[in-house]
């Protein structure tokens, strides 16, 4: 099937329109990837047991043929996949028909004899969580944190680009202290950093304790060996991971309720972003840079339409809802056990996939804009009025009780020119000349305060 073929029939722009974003995901958050991830569980427990486990059968086994166990999941491929899933037509059960299939290459390698080790003493849930939380790790880490961490560089080297760019704030929609482009940047880069650091340090957890949590099964055969601190040592240093000693059947899955928080937190400092943009973009703050061939409008041929950062916002918003609906859903489970959690984490790549999307489009957005600076200055000549703030924060200086009050009668409401603010700012016999002179000097595009140093401050 062609490209554009597969592309009319999917019911995901993920795996269409989007199709890319699959692309960096499918070795993690696909079927392939879960089962994947499940052979190599059920192969780190067979090499742990036979590792750390004194037994007549696993003491047949020779120290040197590890290579060969361990090929089975380092060597998995499309192949594998297609045996598991043909096994899995007659067992109607994955996580068994995994177990089959290291059965079935067990045997072929003249193994046989290790056959009634694969899986013992394991329920699904062990294989399961173990497997998501694995996957979890790697999708996070290779893929969606590398992401994230350069859209926060981008934005940081844009406030970086545009340290000393004098910009009207607005507070409310209305006129506002100066800052600057590179100052506004900076705190989006900083907020963005701040969100990567909290979801880097939640620890990823899993449990290997059996059908109710207690280890019932392994220690029925094995009653002298101390199984909480032995499957520690299999989750932590075999499947690295971090261990959960209190669980039912299942792992509890705060911890991804945890990073899909921490995800969604992300994708709403990114959001903001894209809302500010789309607002300097209206207001000629920013250019979008025409690319040739590109349509902006139906019907208007003038238009560039700020579209990138409306499409990060709707994908944002898609990511969200999958990962609120996923973090409502997963910690809830009757009594010891039930399946409604499974079918919820297959959709745990849509939320890592609509995020990435999400970044992909601001990040697009932001390459096509350019500073108006000739907007910025003359906006900020157009705004006299909010030096009110500073001439009267400098009568306080003096005593003056009224001096908010003076010039709130002087400037509230209106537009105030230059000449009218600096005839009152000249008339306060009060000051100090060198005070006085502060004043008369000012203009609304030198009053940014420290804005232009805070760019300097590391964000990392």
């Amino acid at each position: 099937m062609e490209k554009m073929e597969f592309e009319c029939y999917t019911l995901s722009p993920l795996d269409g329109r989007y199709g890319f974003i699959k692309d960096e995901l499918k070795e993690y958050f696909s079927e392939y990837g879960l089962v994947k991830y499940r052979v190599y569980v059920e192969i780190q427990w067979l090499k742990f047991l036979i590792e750390n486990i004194e037994c007549d059968v696993l003491n047949q086994f020779h120290k040197e043929d590890m290579d060969k166990i361990e090929s089975i999941s380092k060597n998995f491929n499309y192949d594998s996949f297609k045996q598991i899933k043909e096994i899995e037509q007659t067992t109607r059960h994955d996580v068994k028909a995994v177990e089959y299939f290291i059965d079935h290459q067990l045997e072929k390698m003249d193994l046989g004899f290790l056959q009634s080790f694969v899986h013992i003493g394991c329920t699904s849930e062990d294989i399961n969580n173990t497997s998501y939380a694995s996957m979890i790790r790697d999708g996070l880490q290779n893929v969606w944190l590398k992401k994230a961490q350069e859209m926060a560089d981008i934005v940081d080297d844009l406030a970086i680009k545009y340290q000393n760019i004098p910009m009207l704030a607005h507070t409310h929609g209305q006129p506002a202290t100066p800052t600057t482009i590179g100052k506004e940047f900076k705190v989006y880069a900083y907020r963005m950093n701040e969100s990567l650091r909290h979801i880097e340090s939640i620890q990823i957890k899993a449990k290997f304790n059996g059908a109710t949590g207690n280890y019932s099964a392994i220690s029925t055969p094995f009653p002298n060996v101390n199984w909480p601190e032995m499957n520690k040592k299999f989750v932590e240093e075999y499947l690295h991971l971090s261990f959960n000693p209190l669980t039912t059947q299942i792992e509890s899955h705060d911890y991804t309720c945890h990073i899909l928080d921490g995800i969604r937190h992300f994708n709403n400092i990114l959001v903001d972003l894209d809302v500010d943009m789309w607002l300097y973009i209206s207001m000629e703050y920013f250019k979008q840079i025409p690319v040739k061939g590109e349509v902006g409008s139906s019907t208007m041929p003038h238009k560039v339409n700020p579209i990138r950062f409306e499409n990060s916002e709707a994908n944002v918003d898609m990511s969200n809802s999958i990962c609120m609906s996923l973090s409502n859903k997963l910690p809830k489970s009757r009594m010891q056990r039930d399946l409604s959690d499974s079918s919820s984490q297959r959709n745990l790549g849509l939320a890592f996939g609509y995020s990435l999307q999400a970044i992909n489009e601001t990040k697009n957005g932001l390459a096509k804009c350019v500073v108006n600076e000739e907007k910025l200055a003359f906006d900020l000549n157009e705004k006299w009025e909010v030096l009110a703030e500073p001439i009267q924060t400098m009568l306080r200086k003096y005593g003056i009780a009224d001096a908010y009050d003076q010039l709130k009668a002087l400037t509230r409401g209106k537009n105030i020119s230059k000449e009218a603010i600096m005839e009152f700012a000249h008339s306060l016999d009060v000051l100090s000349e060198e005070d006085r002179n502060t004043l008369l000097n000012m203009t609304p595009a030198s009053y940014i305060g420290s804005a232009d140093k805070l760019v300097d401050i590391k964000v990392k």
